[in-house]
């Protein structure tokens, strides 16, 4: 992965070290994982003794308080290793912020150092069976009685729902809110409240270590007091985070498609055909120029949006363009490099196969490609 410009000596030497960590713990071990279909919790636990997860969090719950720039680094070299592992970076960079963001500081004392430590692991839970990008129009209901939320409904194609102890779920507060997006609020659910049970691990195309999964809550009595920030304002606080949300989908797409590129380069220097080099052959030199151009654009936008994100600039319309379009490349890439591996490219052995099942998802979750042009075409004035 190439060196952004807002790279010091320090983040040199945090991705050194990372890297050096992730060959070591991860990178021999990552195709078992995807065979046994999840990442084992002690990867988590050694991730937090490092300081790689929530390395943003305040030094008083256990953090580092660095700020978004660590947080990229370890997306792309976690993306560097597979997919499966984008788990790492919800807890990180998209749950984790809510209880920064928006919890008290009872709520972040209890709920953030072991965020630190890895003993505990978040999912947030937004997506319904019947409702996905659609989040004004959830179904899921927590209805106060007393000191209690009395929460009923499902979620599925959670990340991290298996392994998570604490959610963030998006519920309906007020169902009768005239406007629906009104009635929604965020509480935050751990594992073990009586009638909160988790569904089977759902068997995905690619991704297959990553844990996700449905979610139940029958009957589910949360206290009152894992309400986050005020009530009814849940769905303005998943629309202030999705920007980082999706920002960190467009990370981890130009990570793979740098990843994808140096891969396909390597494998076609050396792979003879016609008694020469498939490098050698000018169709070959195109598509990895062409290839080579679009992740240097991708590099260069999204350099600059990172710059303005950790400013604080509101870049929502930029991100959304990003979004989409290195998501787009990344997976027009996949099938591309998988051509030019010929039929080693279809072959379990080669990476380019599991690249060419992970990355379609990209273009579907944290808001479709179809959204993001809403999005776009929205706020250039259409």
């Amino acid at each position: 992965m190439g060196k952004y410009k807002f790279e010091s000596t320090e983040h040199e030497l945090f991705r050194k070290t990372l890297r050096k960590f992730l060959a070591e713990e991860a990178e021999g071990q990552y195709n078992q994982w995807e065979k046994d279909r999840l990442i084992p919790l002690n990867f988590w636990h050694k991730l937090g003794q490092l300081g790689y997860l929530c390395p943003q969090v305040a030094e008083q719950y256990g953090g580092l308080g660095l700020d978004f720039s660590f947080g990229v680094i370890i997306q792309e070299e976690l993306e560097r290793i597979g997919s499966s592992l984008i788990g790492v970076g919800l807890h990180n960079d998209i749950v984790v912020p809510y209880i920064e963001a928006y919890g008290t500081d009872a709520q972040k004392s209890r709920w953030l150092p072991k965020c630190v430590t890895g003993e505990t692991i978040t999912a947030i839970a937004m997506t319904e069976p019947g409702t996905g990008s659609d989040l004004a129009n959830i179904q899921t209901t927590a209805i106060r009685d007393g000191d209690y939320y009395i929460v009923n409904g499902q979620k599925t194609f959670i990340t991290n729902g298996i392994h998570a102890n604490l959610v963030v779920v998006a519920v309906k507060t007020n169902p009768r809110a005239e406007k629906k997006h009104r009635g929604i609020s965020l509480l935050v659910i751990e594992e073990g409240t009586a009638g909160f049970t988790k569904g089977r691990k759902l068997e995905k195309v690619g991704m297959h270590a990553q844990d996700t999964a449905e979610l139940f809550f029958e009957d589910c009595r949360v206290p009152v007091e894992n309400l986050l920030g005020e009530e009814g304002k849940g769905f303005t606080y998943m629309m202030e985070k999705l920007q980082q949300e999706r920002l960190a989908v467009a990370i981890a797409a130009q990570a793979a498609a740098e990843d994808m590129l140096a891969l396909t380069i390597n494998y076609v220097k050396s792979r003879q055909a016609f008694g020469k080099s498939i490098s050698d052959f000018q169709h070959t030199q195109f598509k990895i120029a062409e290839m080579a151009t679009k992740v240097e654009l991708g590099k260069t936008f999204l350099e600059a949006l990172i710059e303005e994100h950790i400013a604080g600039k509101d870049v929502v319309t930029k991100v959304s363009m990003a979004k989409y379009w290195i998501t787009e490349n990344a997976r027009e890439m996949s099938a591309q490099c998988m051509q030019l591996h010929g039929g080693y490219g279809y072959m379990e052995d080669y990476k380019i196969a599991r690249r060419y099942r992970d990355i379609p998802v990209m273009s579907i979750y944290a808001g479709t490609n179809e959204v993001m042009k809403m999005i776009i075409a929205k706020n250039t004035g259409l």
